[in-house]
């Protein structure tokens, strides 16, 4: 067997020069740079990683100075040894070296040249590596077998790599793969050696591997093989006893069946030649293809490669697990493989890639997974055990001290992937649509949709990026549409790629289609509808039916009764966790009751709403008949803690679903914070109700949120849901319906000084009411007309229409409404100075609302009475009555009304000549009407101030704010604003 002596020795001590006279290279830290230098030889080398190393706990501010003297001394002890040199490079250094003369390069050359010289290939041209010269046409004839081969490679170890050094754990990959490749060179030369008949080799070979490696069943059966064959059958007999009590002794566990089944065979006699020694070692390569332009996740993809890194895990530390979970179509397979591909280099063992079909209609088995990767391992049919436990041991048993990657793909949950995790050394990534949280140690990525920049880079990637750059907010929309799933956007941009002369508005314009947007997104095998569809079908029964259900219920968070309620059932925490966990509903927040709010992205709720009406889906409209009772129960509720409630309408008739009794005592006692948070969605739930000709709830919801809207000023969203409910009562001929919206739009056009607009749909109102024989309906609409007439000026007409409310209201016995009315009329007169008798009505009022209890009709009035004290000249009674309505106003929580008594006080305050008083109460108000969007409050409250200015001398301030008075009021004239209120807050019905 020829001698290699390579110049650079590392396989042991660090040694470099002729086998004993090596030279001499002083000090500990120009030894570990040298051997940095030399395991990753003719490879740049970062200064700041070998800074690293030198300097592991704190590195001095001169390290890169230092750095620069060491190498420098290393290169005046080197000198031309081994034709080597150390060449600068502008990230660090690289060690130049022929690979003959560096044991470790030498090594991985001769295993790499024995290996293809037993698959049949040609040794000889395996050039200087394989021959340890430095060169020349005269190496290429002594290339030995793959034995000869082996042995060379081995014979360059002289112990532990650097043992004489202290080592470093960035070293710790390279030693280890090191260690690695030298183990399953030893197990395959003693395979040529059992094949060759030379047994006493094999055996002494085999005691070697044991003593560093006793619990490798495999080399325990090649040892009794190997005894066997040499005639030493008590000794072959007396190792298997060895090894099971090392087994049993240390493990807790009985030789596995391949060692039991070579125990058998010796113990019947058969000869060794019958009993065929195990395969040489397979190292298996199945990562996919990497995805060439995978774009951004830089964060993620660092996260995920630094966990399965092996630099800073002990080699008998447990494997490192990580959990890839995201919703379909997120590129969860990409990461794992993109990922793979980075750190495989690290783990000479092997990368084994498993497909679990997670999403298929029946998993795969363990059992068959495990039988797949043995034989990936190299082990037969005939070697594989029957049951999966027995393959899980021989597995990790195989899988013991050589470092392998596992990517388990497309997992269903953490039982189909617990027989699957390998032993020590070994790093396993997992892909999941569901959260798999039980295993334990493991790295948890929730893996999210690409950023809108990364998505554009994508897309650009496959479509060109100068194609998206010219049509960039198309480009967005588009992105958007996709919800920045990679899988969409590749699909996407295949289709655009596929057609170069398309404009991208062409697809964008096929994507805004939100019916027809899943049958866009497929591309030749690649489609996103498919991708959800098998997430569906994973779907426990009530889980699947509750996500076809919210597909109906818009783009907003949800509360979580609302799965409850497409379900029809008070609780379904049980099947949020599973749509959750299946990531086909995404977590958004808490709510106004600090509670979870949940959200179905854009693609899965297209897919839930195709899915709503198929086989097995939920009944669509009843699901989201149900979801609108609870709102509108809620709603009511809320509604009747607000600080007016009068004339509200509803449907007849119980709902039919109710939520459970916690979520409803849950509302906070003052609701306009509950109200403000859900506008949006009751709003929502408005519209889906009248699109899905669900008539009742959808006007029965609308009437619900009149006190809200009255309120805060909502007035757009007021008209948007009456309206889209009046047109839906139409379609079904819910005539009470329609006349209860038309009164709720009335009444914005009363607020918005739509005067015309407002006393028609009143009209009409107030005549459907009659035809239904709801009196109490036709009374609130004759109010309406009634105040129309008061704003229009038209006084004697709006007592006649308040006296025929009134005798209504008396008839029914609805004291509520008499209270308004008495009120009204006393507001009339006060305009017509008619003191006497608008002293007699308001005073009628004040007893009433006292009587019922209505603390806020009893300021309403209150603040008519002080108008009435003004008027007569008592500015202390006066002063009074608007103190108190305030008092009341600022108890109830109503800042709306409130802000209309400020602003009396304060004109109060102007005339008694408190100007400061007066201008801080109009300030307050304007600040109030400001942020409620009352532009005819704060009109009055701007006309108010500049008035005070002005009589106060400071003309130039006072004539900004009645110019800016006069502006707000042209633009209310024009129908741009939020309504016109009169001065003394004496609102039309409703208030």
């Amino acid at each position: 067997m020829a001698v290699d002596r390579p110049a650079f020795r590392v396989l042991g001590p660090l040694e470099v020069g002729p086998p004993g006279r090596p030279l001499r290279i002083a000090g500990t830290k120009s030894r570990i740079l040298l051997a940095s230098l030399l395991l990753d030889a003719n490879r740049a080398v970062a200064a700041d990683h070998l800074a690293e190393i030198l300097w592991p706990l704190s590195r001095p501010r001169s390290a890169l100075a230092n750095l620069r003297t060491y190498v420098s001394s290393l290169r005046a002890v080197l000198g031309a040894t081994g034709g080597a040199r150390i060449l600068a490079r502008p990230s660090g250094y690289l060690f130049e070296v022929p690979a003959g003369q560096l044991d470790v390069l030498l090594f991985e050359d001769l295993v790499a040249a024995a290996r293809a010289a037993r698959a049949g290939g040609d040794a000889e041209t395996r050039g200087d590596a394989a021959s340890g010269t430095e060169g020349g046409p005269e190496a290429a004839g002594r290339a030995e077998d793959p034995a000869g081969l082996l042995d060379r490679a081995l014979a360059l170890w002289r112990g532990a790599p650097l043992a004489d050094l202290p080592g470093s754990p960035l070293w710790d990959a390279r030693l280890e793969s090191l260690a690695g490749l030298r183990l399953s060179a030893a197990e395959e030369l003693t395979a040529l050696r059992m094949e060759r008949g030379r047994h006493a080799e094999a055996v002494a070979g085999l005691r070697g591997l044991l003593r560093e490696h006793p619990f490798r069943e495999d080399l325990w059966g090649r040892l009794m093989l190997a005894l066997d064959a040499a005639g030493r059958q008590a000794e072959a007999l007396d190792a298997y006893a060895a090894a099971r009590r090392q087994l049993v002794t240390e493990l807790g566990v009985e030789p596995g069946a391949g060692l039991r089944r070579v125990h058998a065979d010796i113990l019947a006699g058969r000869p060794a030649a019958e009993a065929a020694p195990p395969p040489p070692v397979t190292v298996p390569r199945q990562l996919p293809p990497d995805v060439p332009d995978f774009t951004g996740r830089t964060g993620t993809v660092s996260a995920l490669t630094r966990a399965l890194s092996r630099e800073r895990r002990p080699p008998d530390g447990p494997p490192a697990v990580a959990v890839v979970a995201g919703p379909p179509g997120v590129g969860k397979t990409a990461l794992a493989v993109h990922c793979a591909h980075a750190v495989r280099r690290a783990y000479p063992g092997g990368q084994l890639y498993l497909d679990l079909g997670g999403t298929a209609p029946v998993p795969a088995d363990p059992g068959e997974l495990l039988a797949e990767a043995l034989r990936a391992l190299g082990t037969d049919g005939a070697g594989l055990p029957p049951t999966t436990r027995e393959r899980s041991a021989l597995y990790r048993s195989l899988l013991a001290g050589r470092p392998a990657l596992v990517v388990l793909d497309d997992a269903a949950d953490a039982a189909q992937v617990r027989p699957l995790l390998p032993g020590s050394g070994c790093a396993v990534v997992v892909t999941s649509r569901r959260r798999i949280t039980e295993l334990p140690g493991a790295l948890q990525i929730d893996l999210d949709a690409l950023t809108p920049a990364e998505a554009e880079e994508l897309l650009g990637r496959i479509a060109g990026a100068d194609r998206v750059r010219r049509e960039r907010e198309a480009a967005a929309e588009i992105l958007r549409a996709c919800d920045h799933l990679p899988l969409a956007v590749r699909i996407a941009g295949a289709r655009l790629a596929a057609r170069p002369g398309w404009p991208l508005a062409v697809l964008r314009r096929r994507l805004a289609d939100e019916a027809n947007r899943l049958g866009e997104l497929r591309a030749g095998d690649l489609e996103v509808r498919g991708s959800f569809g098998r997430s569906y079908r994973t779907l426990p029964g009530d889980a699947a039916r509750a996500f076809g259900a919210l597909g109906l219920l818009g783009a907003r968070p949800l509360p979580g009764w609302v799965v409850g309620a497409v379900l029809g059932r008070d609780r379904a925490d049980d099947v949020t966790d599973a749509l959750v966990d299946a990531n086909l509903l995404r977590l958004a927040g808490t709510d106004a009751l600090g509670r979870p709010r949940y959200l179905l992205p854009g693609l899965a709720r297209c897919s839930a709403r195709e899915l709503a009406g198929g086989p097995g889906g939920a009944d669509g409209t009843d699901a989201l008949a149900r979801v609108l009772d609870g709102w509108t129960v809620l709603a009511g509720s809320a509604m009747a803690r607000l600080p007016t409630t009068l004339f509200s309408l509803a449907p007849a008739g119980e709902p039919r679903w109710r939520p459970d009794g916690e979520t409803a005592a849950s509302l906070p006692a003052d609701p306009l914070p509950w109200f403000d948070a859900e506008r949006e969605t009751l709003a929502e739930a408005v519209r889906l109700a009248a699109d899905a000709g669900l008539a009742g709830a959808a006007w029965g919801l609308a009437a619900a949120l009149v006190p809200y809207f009255d309120l805060r000023c909502h007035f757009d969203e007021w008209r948007s849901t009456h309206r889209a409910a009046l047109e839906a009562a139409r379609r079904a001929g819910d005539r009470g319906g329609e006349a209860a919206m038309l009164r709720g739009l009335a009444q914005v056009g009363l607020y918005q000084d739509r005067y015309a607009e407002a006393g028609e749909m009143f009209a009409r109102s107030r005549v459907i009411f009659r035809e239904l024989g709801d009196a109490r309906g036709e009374a609130v609409s004759i109010c309406g007309l009634g105040a129309v007439n008061h704003f229009r000026g038209r006084h004697v007409e709006a007592l006649g229409h308040f006296r025929m409310a009134l005798a209504i209201f008396a008839a029914l016995e609805d004291r509520g409404g008499e209270a308004y009315v008495r009120q009204a009329v006393g507001r009339v007169c006060l305009v017509l100075r008619d003191l006497g008798r608008a002293s007699a009505w308001l005073g009628g009022a004040l007893r009433l609302a006292r009587e019922i209890g209505d603390p806020h009709r009893e300021a309403c009035v209150s603040m008519q009475l002080g108008r009435l004290h003004d008027l007569a000249a008592d500015a202390e009674e006066a002063m009074r009555f608007q103190g108190y309505a305030l008092d009341i106003f600022e108890g109830l929580g109503d800042r709306h009304c409130g802000a209309y008594a400020l602003q009396n006080l304060g004109g109060l305050q102007v005339t008694r000549g408190d100007r400061s008083h007066a201008s801080a109460q109009l300030q307050r108000s304007l600040e109030i009407f400001q942020q409620l969007g009352d532009r005819s409050g704060e009109a009055a409250a701007v006309q108010r101030l500049g008035e005070l200015y002005r009589s106060a001398g400071r003309t130039g301030l006072a004539r900004d704010y009645l110019h800016h008075a006069r502006a707000l009021r042209q633009e209310l004239r024009g129908g741009a604003g939020g309504g016109i209120r009169p001065a003394a807050c004496a609102p039309p019905p409703g208030r």
